[in-house]
C-alpha cells in the first residue's frame, strides 16, 4: 500500500470525520484539511478533531479551500495519489441568505482542488455532490442518467457546477473523477443543522419541532456508516475512459428507501421516550417534498448497497447524542 497520504478535505466535518477514521483503521495514511468555520458550532468540529489528532498516520492542516496559495502548497508538498473532497459550504436554506459563501467554498475552492490534482499527479479525485442537483424532478427514483439542469437553490447549482467542472478536468487532463450525490446523511457526530439532530435536541429540550410542508415530506435518509462503506469501495474503483470518453463517473449514495418524515419523528419519539411538540409550516424556498435514490450503479460497479434501517440508524444516533451531550431527560 502506498505510503503517500490520502487527502480528505472537510476532515472535521460530519462525513469527512467518519471517512478519516475508517481510512486510518484500514492502515492508510491521511492528511485532513478543514477550515473549522462557524457555519455550525465549531466545538463539535473540534471534538471530532480531538479524536483524530495524535493518531499515527494522521496529519491535520487548518486552511481555507479558497486560499489558492495554501492549497497549491499543500498539493505540492504531498503529491496526493487520492483525494476525497468532502469540504463545502453546505445547506440549502443558508445559501439563500449567504450566497457568496457558496461561491468561495464550492466554486473557487473546488477549482483550487482540481488544479492541485491536475498539477501533482493525482490518480483519483472523489468529491461530494448532492441529491439537491435533482431539483424538482418528478421522476422517482432519481437516477444519475436523469437531467439535472433545474436547480432550485444556489447550493444545488454549485454542486451541479462541481460535476461539470470535474468532468471538464477529466476530459482535458485525463484526471479520474468520481462524484458522489449524497442523500440526507445522518448518524453519530452528525450536523446540528440536519433534521434528525434538530429534532432530537428540540424533543429533549421540550421545544417544538418544525415540520415543513405540514409534515408531508419524504427523505432518503442514509446512515453515515453506509456512506463511508460506499466511499471506501469507490476509492479503489478508478474510472477509466476511452479516447472519446472522460474518466468520470457519478453515483447516487442513498438508502433507496424514502421515509415519511412523520414516521421518522415517531421513531425518534419512541427512542427518546418523549413526545414531540409539532409545528406545521408551509414548504420552504429551495426545498423539495421527496428524495429517492436509484443506487443500481453503485451495486453493479462495487457490489455495495446502503441498507441500514431508519430504526437502527436513529438508535445509534440517539445513543451517541446522549453520550456526547449528557442529556438525561431520557426514558428509563
Amino acid at each position: 500500500m502506498s505510503e503517500q497520504p490520502i487527502l480528505v478535505t472537510g476532515a472535521a466535518g460530519f462525513i469527512g470525520f467518519h471517512v478519516v477514521r475508517q481510512l486510518l483503521a484500514e492502515g492508510r495514511t491521511v492528511v485532513g484539511l478543514d477550515s473549522v468555520n462557524s457555519y455550525y458550532d465549531p466545538a463539535l468540529k473540534e471534538a471530532r478533531l480531538k479524536l483524530l489528532e495524535g493518531q499515527p498516520r494522521f496529519t491535520f492542516v487548518r486552511a481555507n479551500l479558497a486560499d489558492r496559495p495554501a492549497i497549491a502548497a499543500l498539493f505540492g508538498e504531498y503529491k496526493f495519489p487520492v483525494v476525497v473532497h468532502l469540504a463545502a459550504q453546505a445547506g440549502v436554506r443558508y445559501s439563500i441568505d449567504q450566497p457568496h459563501a457558496y461561491a468561495d467554498a464550492n466554486l473557487e475552492g473546488f477549482l483550487n482542488i482540481l488544479e492541485g490534482c491536475r498539477h501533482n499527479g493525482c490518480e483519483h479525485l472523489l468529491y461530494a455532490s448532492s441529491s439537491s442537483v435533482y431539483g424538482a424532478n418528478k421522476k422517482k427514483p432519481f437516477s444519475v442518467s436523469d437531467r439535472v439542469d433545474n436547480p432550485i437553490s444556489l447550493y444545488a447549482a454549485t454542486k451541479k457546477a462541481n460535476e461539470l467542472m470535474a468532468h471538464s478536468y477529466s476530459h482535458l487532463y485525463r484526471l479520474p473523477t468520481t462524484g458522489l450525490r449524497f442523500f440526507t446523511v445522518y448518524g453519530p457526530w452528525g450536523r446540528p443543522d440536519m433534521a434528525i439532530f434538530l429534532f432530537t435536541k428540540a424533543i429533549l429540550d421540550k421545544q417544538p419541532i418544525k415540520l415543513f410542508n405540514h409534515g408531508n415530506m419524504r427523505r432518503d435518509f442514509t446512515y453515515v456508516d453506509d456512506v463511508v462503506g460506499a466511499i471506501g469501495r469507490l476509492i479503489d474503483h478508478v474510472p477509466t475512459g476511452s479516447e472519446d470518453e472522460a474518466p468520470a463517473r457519478i453515483y447516487n449514495v442513498g438508502n433507496h428507501k424514502p421515509e415519511d418524515l412523520l414516521h421518522v419523528v415517531s421513531v425518534l419519539e419512541k427512542e427518546l421516550g418523549l413526545e414531540a411538540v409539532k409545528t406545521m409550516l408551509p414548504m420552504q424556498p429551495g426545498d423539495v417534498p421527496e428524495t429517492f435514490a436509484d443506487v443500481d450503479d453503485l451495486m453493479r460497479d462495487v457490489g455495495f448497497k446502503p441498507d441500514t434501517s431508519i430504526e437502527e440508524g436513529i438508535r445509534q444516533f440517539v445513543t451517541w447524542y446522549r453520550s456526547h451531550y449528557g442529556n438525561l431527560n431520557a426514558k428509563g
